[in-house]
Parts: structure tokens; C-alpha cells; sequence
């Protein structure tokens, strides 16, 4: 059963396209790419699938000066199906194991428009950051997470509860049974994450239990992939700093705190093989003074994410029967998880086509230390976002922001109701799409 991805609009306008760029979709393992792109395949005539790590023989078909025409012509007779402009999805997979593929995706694009050539593949980004140019202008990325908390809603079929949720804000909050509802199903989405396996088993059986197990195979999986990141970074250090981002989550990460490693050149590497894989999604300290967020920003102070909520708790080895019970946020807020939700969801509502950054705001001072979880940028204007797990809280450092910034508005996002007061507008956690 194929549940139905944000994505799979962008593919099918791709689709629509008569003189197309072979697409790359990027992003970490795990999180359904294959899948969609085995869903998108369903729209064409004819779909040929090659999976580069179990059919080595078709490396061959690669080497040498072959034109794009040529390598369509072998695979169509390798694989007995005709290859047509527009009638045809060729789909590269696991494409990372053969770089000549990845490097020939360019030469389709020149010498075959118009051909649907799609490719994935599982740590692609180690191999692209090896290759120096792969094909700039001439093929086109898309980045793809786990499932949002609105898949979620359309997963298991609250499709008229999304739509009312869509109308609102906050000046038109929603009706109260319905925000409590939505919180229901908020409060599940943290606890099991948006990893597809999940996600999907969840809609199947309802069974908490096995989502967690399935959650822990997946971490492992993880944990093994490790040693095929970089040889020169042993796969133990790449754990170790792994499990240093969990332990830190919620505050600036401090390369001083990672266990077992004095080597601080170790740890940034081995920290950057996690983000390149993207298990870990770093949010950078920006001063915020103007746009582009990114044009003031410090590498030094860095917070970091882990790709899934379900993955996180996980990792934490907590109780899931306190998780299932426990109707108070404030209480399973371990890490600064709904933090951390808001910061993915950001991240999964954004146009997929661009690798997206996530910023934060902190000023250090004795007698005014001031701190936002996120500033996004949103029409021209800088929109400064503070995250709270419960429906109360103080708005000092929100505050001293809109003041040192003369801007007219911030946001809240927390456990309650669409509202606004003063200068804030307030989003329910289960709402970040309506804000972005």
C-alpha cells in the first residue's frame, strides 16, 4: 500500500514537463524515496527499474565514451522494454555505486530531452561531494524527509480534519474539540516519527509497540551504516559523536562534551559525515539583522537535530507506556522534542528543490541573555519563531528581539489554540504548514 507523499505533486508536474532534466532525489536513507519514485512509475507506459548495488553487470554498460542514445539502447535490450520520450521512466537507483552513471546524467539531458530519467540512491551525497561538477544547470535536485505531520493526517485518512485545520489562524482559531483532536494525533506523530516503515505500520495495525521495534531496526541499520561513511574516520568515533548529538540536543552543540574523543578535527569530521548523510540537520546561529538569514551567520554555534522525533525517543530508550499515557508535553519534552519537530517540519514544508538551512537566534549577556529557536524568512520579512511544549510561558527573550530589531511581529508555536495578542501570533504545534 503506497501512501501518498507531499512530493508526488512536484514529480508529477516534472512528469508533465516535455523538455525535462533528469531528476536526483536526495535525502537520507530511509525515508522513501524508492517508493515514490516506484509510485511515479505507475504513470508511465513503460517504468524500468536498475538498482546499481545488486546489478553490478550494468556498471559495464558505463564505461568507456558511450552516448546516452547508446546506454538507452543497451538497457532497453538488456531489459526488453523500449525506451520513449515521455512514455518511459528510467529509474537509476542506488546510483551512488556507480559514479560513471551519476557523472553520464548530464549527457542525457544534452543529447536525449525529453527522456524521464530519474535516480536515487542511499549515502548518494558522499559520492556527489567526491564528484566536482555532475552536471550543474543540467540536472535538477529534490530533497525529500521523512513524513511531515500533515502526510501523517492524509495517512490515516483525516483528510476533512487537515482541511479544517488549513482554513484557520490566528485570527480564526478552530473549534475546540478540534484542536484537541489534532493534538491527539500530534502527540502520536511525535512519539512514532515520519520514517515511511513507521508511518506505514502504524496505519496497518495501530500498534504502537511494533512501530518501536521497527524504529529500533532502523536505528541499528543506521548504526551499521557507519562504517561505510569515510575509512579514514573510524566507524566507533562516528558513534560516539552520534550519540554526543542526542545527549546535546536542545542546546549548542559542544565539540568538548563529545565522549571517548579528544581529537576535535575527528569530531568536526565525523560530524559532518552525519550531516552529509543526513542523520543530523544542524541549525546555525544567525545575528538576523537582514536578509539573507544567512549572510550573518556563525559556524561556531550550532544546534543539532536528529532526522526523526520516533528515531530520538528511541535512541533515549524511553518508557512507552509514559509516552502513550502522559497528555502533558511539558513531561515528555526529553530533549527538547517539540523543538525539534518544529525545526523538521520547517524543513519538510519548504520548496523541495534547494537544500534548506535552519537558523536561530542567541545573544549572550549578563543582565539580558536572550535566545529563539528559530528565525525564518517569510515575503521579504524576517519571522522569528519561539517554541513552547505547553500553553504557557514567558515571551522575555521574543521580546527583546522584536525590540532590538524594530520588527512588527513574532510567532509562537506551542500546545495551544491558533490566537494573537500584542505583537504575536500564536500556531499550534500541529501547524507549522500554515505559517510556512
Amino acid at each position: 500500500m503506497y501512501l501518498n507523499r507531499l512530493i508526488d505533486n512536484e514529480l508529477t508536474k516534472w512528469k508533465s514537463e516535455t523538455d525535462c532534466k533528469p531528476l536526483l532525489v536526495r535525502g537520507a536513507r530511509q525515508v522513501g524515496k524508492t517508493q515514490t519514485i516506484r509510485n511515479l512509475g505507475t504513470q508511465f507506459t513503460h517504468f524500468i527499474e536498475i538498482n546499481f548495488e545488486s546489478d553490478k553487470k550494468i556498471h559495464a554498460l558505463f564505461d568507456g565514451n558511450l552516448s546516452a542514445s547508446e546506454i538507452s539502447e543497451n538497457i532497453s535490450a538488456l531489459y526488453g522494454k523500449p525506451i520513449e520520450k515521455g512514455r518511459t521512466l528510467l529509474f537509476f537507483d542506488e546510483i551512488q555505486a556507480c559514479i560513471p552513471a551519476i557523472q553520464a546524467l548530464r549527457f542525457f539531458y544534452e543529447q536525449m530531452p525529453g527522456l524521464h530519467l530519474i535516480a536515487a540512491g542511499s549515502l548518494l551525497e558522499f559520492a556527489l561531494s567526491e564528484i566536482p561538477s555532475f552536471g550543474v544547470g543540467r540536472i535538477r535536485s529534490v530533497f525529500m524527509y521523512p513524513f511531515s505531520f500533515d502526510e501523517f493526517l492524509i495517512a490515516v485518512k483525516e483528510h476533512k480534519l487537515l482541511e479544517m485545520r488549513q482554513k484557520s489562524n490566528p485570527k480564526n482559531p478552530l473549534n475546540e474539540a478540534l484542536h484537541e483532536k489534532l493534538l491527539h494525533y500530534f502527540r502520536k506523530f511525535l512519539i512514532i516519527g515520519g520514517m515511511p516503515e513507521v508511518v506505514s505500520n502504524y496505519v496497518k495495525t495501530n500498534d504502537l509497540s511494533k512501530c518501536f521495534l521497527i524504529l529500533n531496526d532502523l536505528k541499528n541499520s543506521y548504526l551499521d551504516d557507519f562504517s561505510k561513511y569515510k575509512k579514514i574516520v573510524p566507524a566507533r568515533r562516528i558513534s560516539d559523536i552520534f550519540d554526543s548529538v542526542v545527549s546535546q540536543s536542545g542546546g549548542k552543540f559542544v565539540y568538548s562534551k563529545a565522549q571517548s574523543i579528544d581529537n576535535q578535527k575527528q569530531i568536526k569530521e565525523a560530524l559532518q559525515l552525519l550531516i552529509l548523510a543526513g542523520l543530523v540537520i544542524p541549525v546555525t546561529h544567525t545575528s538576523a539583522n537582514g536578509l539573507p538569514l544567512g549572510a550573518e551567520t556563525n559556524d561556531k554555534k550550532q544546534k543539532m537535530l536528529l532526522l526523526d522525533t520516533g528515531l530520538f525517543l528511541n535512541i533515549l530508550n524511553l518508557d512507552i507506556s509514559e509516552l502513550i499515557l502522559n497528555e502533558d508535553f511539558t513531561t515528555i519534552n526529553k530533549g527538547n522534542l517539540t523543538e525539534m519537530f518544529v525545526g523538521l517540519e520547517l524543513l519538510k514544508y519548504a520548496l523541495p528543490y534547494q537544500k534548506q538551512s535552519l537558523y536561530y537566534w542567541h545573544r549572550e549577556a549578563k543582565s539580558s541573555n536572550a535566545e529563539l529557536d528559530y528565525v525564518i524568512a517569510k515575503n521579504g520579512k524576517i519571522i522569528p519563531i519561539e517554541v513552547k511544549s505547553g500553553k504557557r510561558g514567558a515571551m522575555q527573550s521574543m521580546n527583546i528581539f522584536l525590540e532590538s530589531k524594530d520588527l512588527e511581529k513574532g510567532v509562537r508555536i506551542s500546545g495551544e489554540n491558533f490566537s494573537a495578542y500584542d505583537k504575536i501570533e500564536v500556531y499550534p504545534l500541529y501547524a507549522v504548514r500554515n505559517l510556512v
